[in-house]
Protein backbone atom coordinates (compact mmCIF):
# COMPACT_ATOMS: atom_id res chain seq x y z
CA UNK A 1 0.00 0.00 0.00
CA UNK A 2 1.25 3.38 -1.12
CA UNK A 3 1.96 5.80 1.59
CA UNK A 4 -0.05 9.37 2.75
CA UNK A 5 1.58 13.26 2.40
CA UNK A 6 0.65 15.33 4.59
CA UNK A 7 1.59 18.89 4.00
CA UNK A 8 1.75 21.32 7.08
CA UNK A 9 2.03 24.72 5.80
CA UNK A 10 2.09 27.95 7.72
CA UNK A 11 3.44 31.04 8.35
CA UNK A 12 6.64 31.85 10.64
CA UNK A 13 5.56 32.01 14.37
CA UNK A 14 2.03 30.16 14.03
CA UNK A 15 3.54 26.89 16.16
CA UNK A 16 3.76 24.22 12.89
CA UNK A 17 7.05 23.01 13.84
CA UNK A 18 5.79 22.44 17.49
CA UNK A 19 2.71 20.68 16.20
CA UNK A 20 4.76 18.78 13.77
CA UNK A 21 6.93 17.48 16.67
CA UNK A 22 4.14 16.30 19.07
CA UNK A 23 2.70 15.16 15.66
CA UNK A 24 6.10 12.17 15.18
CA UNK A 25 5.76 11.98 18.74
CA UNK A 26 2.90 10.39 19.34
CA UNK A 27 2.35 8.88 16.16
CA UNK A 28 5.06 6.43 15.20
CA UNK A 29 2.77 5.58 11.91
CA UNK A 30 4.04 9.44 10.61
CA UNK A 31 7.93 9.55 9.35
CA UNK A 32 9.59 13.49 8.65
CA UNK A 33 11.01 14.30 5.59
CA UNK A 34 13.55 16.80 5.88
CA UNK A 35 13.94 19.32 3.56
CA UNK A 36 17.21 21.25 2.48
CA UNK A 37 17.64 24.64 2.70
CA UNK A 38 20.10 27.40 2.18
CA UNK A 39 19.78 29.30 5.52
CA UNK A 40 21.82 29.56 8.08
CA UNK A 41 21.05 27.20 11.18
CA UNK A 42 19.13 28.93 14.29
CA UNK A 43 21.32 27.88 17.15
CA UNK A 44 18.86 25.48 18.41
CA UNK A 45 18.64 23.18 15.11
CA UNK A 46 20.76 20.23 13.99
CA UNK A 47 21.96 19.76 10.75
CA UNK A 48 19.90 16.35 9.18
CA UNK A 49 17.31 16.43 12.08
CA UNK A 50 15.46 20.13 11.34
CA UNK A 51 16.70 20.71 8.03
CA UNK A 52 19.67 19.39 5.71
CA UNK A 53 21.79 22.98 5.78
CA UNK A 54 23.20 23.36 2.28
CA UNK A 55 25.17 25.69 0.22
CA UNK A 56 23.13 27.98 -2.46
CA UNK A 57 25.57 26.50 -5.35
CA UNK A 58 24.69 23.33 -4.42
CA UNK A 59 21.18 24.03 -4.01
CA UNK A 60 21.18 25.87 -7.48
CA UNK A 61 22.71 22.51 -9.16
CA UNK A 62 20.32 20.20 -7.56
CA UNK A 63 17.34 22.19 -9.01
CA UNK A 64 19.02 21.74 -12.62
CA UNK A 65 19.45 17.99 -11.76
CA UNK A 66 15.37 17.94 -11.03
CA UNK A 67 16.98 16.20 -7.09
CA UNK A 68 13.78 18.67 -5.75
CA UNK A 69 10.19 17.46 -5.35
CA UNK A 70 9.45 21.02 -4.43
CA UNK A 71 11.22 24.02 -3.98
CA UNK A 72 10.56 27.60 -3.33
CA UNK A 73 13.06 30.59 -2.39
CA UNK A 74 11.67 32.45 0.66
CA UNK A 75 12.67 35.02 2.54
CA UNK A 76 15.60 34.94 0.66
CA UNK A 77 16.77 31.38 1.20
CA UNK A 78 15.96 28.12 -0.77
CA UNK A 79 14.13 25.46 0.41
CA UNK A 80 13.69 22.04 -0.92
CA UNK A 81 12.15 18.71 -0.61
CA UNK A 82 14.32 15.84 -2.43
CA UNK A 83 12.21 14.06 -5.14
CA UNK A 84 14.00 10.25 -4.04
CA UNK A 85 13.20 10.62 -0.61
CA UNK A 86 9.45 11.21 -1.42
CA UNK A 87 8.76 8.62 -3.70
CA UNK A 88 10.85 5.98 -1.92
CA UNK A 89 8.93 6.44 1.63
CA UNK A 90 5.78 6.48 -0.17
CA UNK A 91 6.41 3.63 -1.99
CA UNK A 92 7.55 1.81 0.97
CA UNK A 93 4.23 2.44 2.48
CA UNK A 94 5.12 5.40 4.87
CA UNK A 95 3.04 7.94 6.39
CA UNK A 96 5.21 11.32 5.58
CA UNK A 97 4.78 14.96 6.97
CA UNK A 98 6.13 17.86 4.93
CA UNK A 99 6.48 20.94 7.41
CA UNK A 100 6.55 22.99 4.18
CA UNK A 101 5.68 26.59 2.92
CA UNK A 102 2.40 27.80 0.43
CA UNK A 103 4.66 27.46 -2.45
CA UNK A 104 5.75 23.97 -2.01
CA UNK A 105 2.09 22.71 -1.00
CA UNK A 106 0.86 23.75 -4.33
CA UNK A 107 3.93 21.85 -5.81
CA UNK A 108 3.14 19.06 -4.33
CA UNK A 109 -0.72 18.93 -4.42
CA UNK A 110 0.31 19.12 -8.54
CA UNK A 111 2.10 16.08 -8.27
CA UNK A 112 0.10 14.28 -6.05
CA UNK A 113 -3.63 15.01 -5.94
CA UNK A 114 -4.50 12.65 -3.19
CA UNK A 115 -1.87 14.49 -0.70
CA UNK A 116 -3.75 15.98 2.51
CA UNK A 117 -2.90 20.15 2.91
CA UNK A 118 -3.28 21.33 6.18
CA UNK A 119 -2.88 24.74 7.71
CA UNK A 120 -2.20 25.91 10.88
CA UNK A 121 -2.93 29.70 11.12
CA UNK A 122 -2.23 31.81 14.43
CA UNK A 123 -5.03 33.15 16.25
CA UNK A 124 -4.43 36.62 14.74
CA UNK A 125 -2.56 38.57 13.00
CA UNK A 126 -1.24 40.17 16.57
CA UNK A 127 -0.68 37.12 18.12
CA UNK A 128 1.63 36.08 15.37
CA UNK A 129 4.00 39.25 15.50
CA UNK A 130 4.20 38.96 19.21
CA UNK A 131 5.50 35.31 18.79
CA UNK A 132 8.11 36.21 16.68
CA UNK A 133 9.32 38.81 19.01
CA UNK A 134 9.49 36.49 21.39
CA UNK A 135 11.17 33.49 19.79
CA UNK A 136 13.96 35.66 19.08
CA UNK A 137 15.58 34.23 16.70
CA UNK A 138 15.11 37.11 13.94
CA UNK A 139 15.86 40.32 13.25
CA UNK A 140 13.56 42.86 12.91
CA UNK A 141 14.34 42.94 9.28
CA UNK A 142 13.65 39.57 8.96
CA UNK A 143 10.37 39.64 11.01
CA UNK A 144 9.13 42.48 8.95
CA UNK A 145 9.48 39.97 5.90
CA UNK A 146 8.03 37.37 7.65
CA UNK A 147 5.02 39.35 8.56
CA UNK A 148 4.61 40.75 4.99
CA UNK A 149 5.27 37.00 3.58
CA UNK A 150 2.12 36.15 6.44
CA UNK A 151 -0.44 37.93 5.03
CA UNK A 152 -0.08 36.45 1.89
CA UNK A 153 0.42 32.76 3.38
CA UNK A 154 -2.56 33.01 5.48
CA UNK A 155 -4.53 34.52 1.87
CA UNK A 156 -3.48 31.22 0.11
CA UNK A 157 -4.63 29.04 3.19
CA UNK A 158 -8.37 29.11 1.48
CA UNK A 159 -6.43 26.17 -1.11
CA UNK A 160 -5.99 23.70 2.17
CA UNK A 161 -7.76 21.13 2.67
CA UNK A 162 -8.31 21.71 6.13
CA UNK A 163 -7.08 24.65 8.67
CA UNK A 164 -6.36 24.36 12.07
CA UNK A 165 -5.95 27.55 14.28
CA UNK A 166 -3.47 27.40 17.33
CA UNK A 167 -4.75 29.15 19.40
CA UNK A 168 -3.99 26.76 22.31
CA UNK A 169 -1.28 23.71 21.81
CA UNK A 170 -3.38 21.13 23.28
CA UNK A 171 -6.32 21.90 21.47
CA UNK A 172 -4.46 21.95 18.03
CA UNK A 173 -2.50 19.24 18.69
CA UNK A 174 -5.74 17.06 19.34
CA UNK A 175 -7.40 18.46 16.61
CA UNK A 176 -4.16 17.82 13.90
CA UNK A 177 -3.59 14.24 15.18
CA UNK A 178 -7.43 13.38 15.08
CA UNK A 179 -7.79 14.85 11.42
CA UNK A 180 -4.63 12.97 10.40
CA UNK A 181 -5.77 9.90 11.78
CA UNK A 182 -8.65 9.86 9.34
CA UNK A 183 -6.72 9.48 6.75
CA UNK A 184 -4.77 6.69 7.98
CA UNK A 185 -6.22 3.12 7.68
Amino acid sequence: MTGKIFVISAPSGAGKSTLCNYLLDEMKELSFSVSYTTREARKNETDGKDYFFIDKNRFENWINEERFIEYAFVHGNYYGTSKDYLQKSINEGKNIILEIDVQGAKQIREKFDNAVLIFINPPSFEELKKRLINRGTDSEEIIKQRLEAAENEMNASKFFDHIVVNDDFEKASKELKNLIKDYIP
